[in-house]
């Protein structure tokens, strides 16, 4: 393909440094969480070998599905945590993929019914993988007969109604549950005391998801820089998600704008173009920080006021922002509540406010 030019046959010029053009789709492109008919299947590694970053986690897992292969038996139950978009998921059809056997995946608000758990159960081969996302979203019904399937590998089914109710017990194969959560907290004691594995995966590092643009590029053959790579890995939020739709993103105005090519100079453009700046905070970010500074004097000011202040729900703030602005030193929550950093402010290009102190008695 040629090289496309604007209407007036001139090249794209990147807006100058610090500028940056809002978009309303910023948010939902940053947001770590999955979207429907992604193509984030095609792009997930199969073993431990091509998984990139998590390298505690993935070494960790790799000596604990090992360990379990030369035991002939099936892997203990494993619960990772942490941010959306991390690879939770991706590591669960890894474990499957490395211990030779399929990986069977639902989430928690799916499961409904007693009867759906059921269903599933009874499906799995020996030495499957049942992945729950979001884990923590279970009904409590379902939670509990959960039990019986994780410790004996049974379950027991109900039939009959009233005075003439029986319960029938029915063995499972035994069967390795990998659950998601990204709110920890709130798994129940009993739930969490069932798994033997337990690791938490971080934000990455930006090398890392250079590494990971670059080897994505390759998969849905774009040609992408090395320097581009690193441009859209330095501002994708430490998530390997983000930074694959980011590179779909940047291709597109690449086709329109350029030969095509993922450079930096594409990259800058078009990120700029969607409203994420060099440190890969979208409009959303800048707005909450920009409300602490410039309506709450720097904080700390509490969630619910600066909820209402920004008209925003306060799980959104709490889950889809702040984990990010507080891993960069933007925010930090403080027993009183959020306050904005001196960082933020310089970011921003705004004063940090400054506090008066405690006036005299004369």
């Amino acid at each position: 393909m040629g090289r496309r030019k604007h209407d007036d046959g001139t090249a794209p010029v990147a807006p100058a440094p610090g500028a940056v053009e809002p978009s309303p789709a910023t948010e939902k492109i940053l947001d770590g969480q999955a979207a429907p008919g992604d193509e984030e299947a095609a792009l997930r590694p199969r073993s431990f070998s091509e998984f990139v970053g998590q390298r505690k986690v993935a070494e960790n897992l790799e000596v604990y599905v090992a360990a379990a292969k030369k035991r002939g038996g099936s892997l203990d139950h494993v619960l990772l945590s942490g941010p959306p978009g991390l690879g939770k998921t991706t590591l669960a059809h890894v474990i499957a993929h490395e211990m030779g056997t399929a990986a069977r995946v639902t989430s928690g608000p799916a499961l409904e019914r007693k009867g759906d758990l059921a269903g599933i159960l009874t499906s799995l081969g020996r030495g499957d993988v049942l992945f729950i996302d979001e884990i923590h979203r279970l009904q409590p019904i379902i939670e509990e007969s959960l039990y019986p399937a994780m410790e004996d590998f049974r379950i027991e089914i109900v039939t009959g109604v009233g005075a003439g109710a029986s319960a029938i017990t029915v063995p499972i194969e035994r069967f390795t549950l990998v659950g998601a959560t990204t709110r920890t907290g709130q798994l129940t004691s009993p739930l969490l005391s069932r798994f033997g594995i337990t690791e938490r995966l971080d934000f990455y590092a930006p090398a890392e998801l250079a590494t990971i643009v670059k080897r994505s590029a390759k998969l849905l053959d774009i040609a992408c820089t090395d320097d581009g790579a690193e441009e859209i890995g330095r501002r994708a939020r430490g998530t390997p998600r983000i930074a694959n739709r980011l590179l779909r993103r940047v291709h597109d105005f690449a086709l329109v704008r350029g030969d095509g090519t993922v450079t930096r100079a594409a990259a800058d453009f078009a990120l700029r173009r969607l409203g994420v700046d060099v440190r890969g905070l979208d409009e959303g970010d800048r707005r909450l920080l920009r409300a602490i500074v410039e309506r709450f004097d720097g904080g700390p000011v509490g969630i619910e006021s600066l909820a209402a202040a920004l008209a925003e729900d306060r799980d959104t703030l709490e889950y889809v922002h702040e984990p990010y602005l507080i891993q960069e030193g933007f925010l930090v929550r403080t027993p009183r509540g959020r306050q904005a950093t001196a960082q933020a402010c310089e970011h921003l290009r705004v004063p940090m406010p400054q506090k008066s102190g405690q006036g005299t008695l004369f």
